[in-house]
């Protein structure tokens, strides 16, 4: 007999029935984990999953904690507990940002630049598989689906408070 009840169990979905959510956010999650396993393999070993929030594009270098955190949707203390991670690590630095007395901004060391320079072989390898698989023109017309929708209000919602 099962532990939980079946009521509590997701019954299965068929892809085509999928929304838009899952059907961007697997394959998100998919190629992050490879990054953090390709990473690793690579010699960048104590990177984990969690550290790309703040590896994500367009990438932590020349920017506050404060914009990383907006950008990953987490709250600037979880987001200065991965830098501080980070930091220990060898692969940023953080210092004040000129000419502004309590800001801090983010910088990579010759490490962090390595592995982020390393991320985007592993994107390119990507890209290259992906359009193998779906062909050359089904590829370049998702490319150009999703820069659509990036670039169109679609995703460019107004901030909490309003702002």
């Amino acid at each position: 007999m099962s532990s939980s009840p079946s009521s509590l169990k997701n019954p299965p979905v068929k892809t085509e029935d999928m929304l838009i959510g899952a059907l961007l956010r697997l394959p998100a999650q998919a190629i992050h984990r490879r990054i953090i396993n390709e990473l690793n393999a690579a010699g960048f070993k104590e990177l984990r999953l969690p550290h790309m929030a703040v590896l994500q594009f367009p990438g932590p270098d020349g920017v506050r904690p404060s914009m990383l955190a907006e950008r990953a949707g987490m709250s600037k203390q979880a987001m200065n507990q991965l830098l501080r991670s980070l930091e220990d690590l060898g692969y940023i630095a953080r210092s004040d940002a000129p000419g502004e007395s309590r800001a801090r901004m983010i910088r990579f060391t010759k490490r962090g630049s390595a592995a982020y320079s390393k991320v985007h072989d592993i994107l390119r390898h990507i890209e290259h598989e992906w359009s193998q698989e779906l062909g050359a023109t089904r590829f370049a017309q998702l490319k150009e689906l999703l820069c659509r929708v990036w670039n169109s209000p679609l995703i460019h919602l107004p901030a909490e408070n309003g702002t």
